[in-house]
């Protein structure tokens, strides 16, 4: 097995714990090309790599964190050994890399499970494993999040969702890991202490027909009635997906799975339509989604109410300052949520694209915000009035508000100068612009409506805050304007 580093794939490593972002890089293939029938070999890794593994870390992650033992195994004359780097390792933040098969991939339908052993240094908890990340489509993905390892050798199994669909599967392993430290709470939020590097290893990892695993449970929505809002014209995904298994040894294990092993359906095809894995929303209304996962209908479902995007913008380009909206040229922000830890659990920024109309969604909002300092702070002296487009999602209840913060920084340019200002506006639902669930609401406000922000020339924070009140919201069109 020769062993190839390519930047495909980032993952982004903080405090033990790991988001993965994963960019579509696939494989071009000549048209016409046919591969001959595809091999049914269920070893990966037996005393030495099957034939036409490739070794590919992902591109931050330490290069050289793999390697082969021929010290430390199970069984036979080697191992795979992962070196999780510590905290500021110039050569990487974290382990990382996938296996793939470069001979057309391989025909794993006779299977039932991903098996192997392993061990670890200390007791730790790897962040994902699996296999189906092939850095192309990643289509039948299958993960094991928080494995837990021990310092002695445990046979570990990552059940097949539904083995009739990897008939060419390419992405035979993948692991991500970060250091490890000691787990500690604050304020309901868990953080990890003095993370530091140390060593797993696996060995005899390979596809088995195990034929003892039991009851499989499917689920969406993480097994919820859900509901909620989507946009006309979106392609709908369907989150918390995965799947529960009876184990060989009693327990029930459950593990993430990809959307693509579901059949979607629609309880209202004038609303959305769902073919195999995907949801498409063709007009407003009402319709629930729900699933099946080779033949076992899966638990949990999704109301949703279809609306369209939020109204175009009217204001001429020339009197507007956007700071995001599609209508007009926007100035450059640091960001759309900071994530200010530890206080603020608010997830989601500018991650929603309705046919090329962006909308950014908070979800856990309690606050929020959007910075443009530096050399992008905004002088709005000559704007009067600021605009913002907001949909409710989450259930209004007596006492709930949406509460938005403007801060100027000041002639000095930096927080905490001295001369900083700062006004907000609170919203409820009795305000003078009252806030509705499920549709948009335009909020339009001249700028002296701001109390105290009386300096608007170093604008360089906007903020949304709820105290949790309300929960979950969509945002579009945020500008200042002159009228």
């Amino acid at each position: 097995m020769k062993t190839n580093k390519y930047n495909y794939l980032k993952i982004i490593f903080f405090f033990g714990l790991i988001l993965i972002t994963v960019t579509s890089c696939e494989r071009e293939r000549t048209e016409g090309t046919e591969f001959a029938t595809l091999g049914t070999n269920p070893e990966v890794y037996i005393d030495g790599f099957s034939g036409g593994l490739e070794y590919y870390p992902y591109a931050d992650s330490q290069q050289e964190a793999f390697s082969v033992d021929t010290e430390t195994k199970y069984s036979g004359t080697s191992s795979m050994r992962f070196d999780v780097p510590n905290v500021g390792d110039a050569r990487g933040a974290y382990a990382g890399a996938i296996f793939r098969d470069d001979n057309g991939g391989r025909d794993l339908s006779g299977y039932d499970a991903l098996t192997f052993w392993a061990k670890a240094t200390k007791a730790a908890k790897l962040n994902d494993i699996g296999f189906g990340q092939d850095f192309g489509e990643n289509k039948f993905e299958v993960s094991k999040k928080g494995l837990q390892l021990s310092t002695n050798w445990v046979k570990y199994i990552i059940p097949i969702p539904n083995a009739s669909v990897l008939n060419q599967e390419q992405g035979m392993f993948w692991y991500a890991e970060g250091p490890e430290g000691e787990e500690v709470i604050v304020n309901g939020d868990t953080f990890t202490t003095n993370p530091v590097g140390y060593t797993f290893w696996i060995d005899e990892l390979k596809y088995e027909k195990l034929g003892t695993l039991g009851q499989k449970r499917p689920f969406i929505k993480n097994g919820e009635d859900a509901s909620g809002v989507a946009f006309v014209g979106e392609k709908l995904s369907i989150d918390g997906v995965g799947v529960t298994f009876n184990m060989p040894n009693g327990t029930d294990d459950s593990f993430n799975i990809s959307p693509n092993y579901f059949n979607f359906l629609s309880s209202d095809a004038s609303v959305a339509t769902a073919t195999g894995a995907e949801v498409n929303l063709i007009s407003g209304g009402s319709t629930t989604i729900t699933a099946e996962l080779g033949g076992d209908v899966a638990q949990g479902s999704f109301e949703v109410n279809s609306t369209d995007v939020a109204p175009i913008p009217t204001n001429l380009a020339a009197d507007v300052i956007s700071i995001f909206s599609d209508s007009y040229t926007n100035e450059p922000v640091d960001y759309f949520n900071g994530y200010w830890a530890p206080f603020q659990t608010t997830q989601g920024q500018d991650d929603i694209d309705v046919n090329g109309n962006k909308i950014i969604k908070y979800t856990q909002l309690n606050f929020v915000g959007t910075e443009f300092q530096g050399s992008k702070t905004i002088d709005a002296s000559l704007m009067t009035h600021f605009h913002l487009d907001v949909l409710i999602e989450s259930t209004l209840k007596p006492g709930d508000f949406l509460t938005v913060k403007l801060q100027d920084l000041g002639a000095d340019n930096v927080f905490g100068g001295g001369n900083d200002r700062a006004g907000e506006i609170r919203f409820t639902a009795s305000s003078s612009i009252p806030l509705v669930n499920g549709s948009w609401v335009s909020i339009d406000v001249p700028l002296s409506s701001f109390i105290s922000l009386s300096t608007r020339a170093n604008l360089a924070q906007l903020v949304y805050v709820t105290d949790a009140t309300v929960t979950s919201i969509f945002v579009d069109n945020i500008y200042f304007y002159k009228q």
